[in-house]
């Protein structure tokens, strides 16, 4: 995995910084946005601060992902915990998450870095995303991270949505 480059994704909205600060350390927040289509999240503890915990299930709720999660015999739902590891409020935050439900996979941490660049009355967010295990879960995360941010894509009407590059 140390060898594999960070995937650094970049969208510039019409919002606030404490609008979107608000959606990834809110439960009303990340719940509103998090996921990729045709999943959503239910949070169950979200601490933004510096060492707090977030806990939520990933839930598939499509009926077309939940029957193909039923044909590829996947679980509907897994159960996703984390830590807020940085915190500067308003402008930068790490979230480490335990990646602890792939099967015949060892757990092992995975970071996402998001910052935010107020310009006007738009803000750049720009995450960036330590790899997974493989490539092929690295993709899987950059698409399914992608899909998420077409949720805030159409909320905020993105202005510049710059494609995802490595680093």
């Amino acid at each position: 995995m140390s060898e594999a480059k960070k995937l650094v994704l970049e969208r510039t909205y019409r919002a606030s910084v404490q609008e979107l600060w608000e959606l990834w350390t809110t439960k009303e927040g990340f719940e509103s946005w998090w996921g990729p289509e045709g999943f959503r999240v239910e949070v169950h503890e979200i601490d933004a601060r510096l060492g707090g915990t977030l806990r939520y299930d990933m839930i598939a709720h499509a009926p077309e992902v939940i029957q193909e999660m039923k044909k590829q015999g996947e679980p509907l739902s897994h159960a996703t915990r984390g830590t807020f590891s940085e915190l500067e409020v308003h402008q930068r935050l790490t979230l480490t998450h335990v990646i602890d439900f792939i099967p015949g996979v060892k757990p092992y941490e995975s970071t996402m870095v998001m910052e935010l660049f107020p310009s006007g009355n738009s803000v750049r967010m720009v995450v960036t995303l330590s790899p997974m295990h493989n490539p092929e879960f690295t993709q899987m995360q950059l698409e399914g991270f992608t899909s998420q941010l077409t949720k805030l894509d159409k909320r905020f009407g993105a202005g510049v949505s710059a494609p995802a590059r490595d680093r």
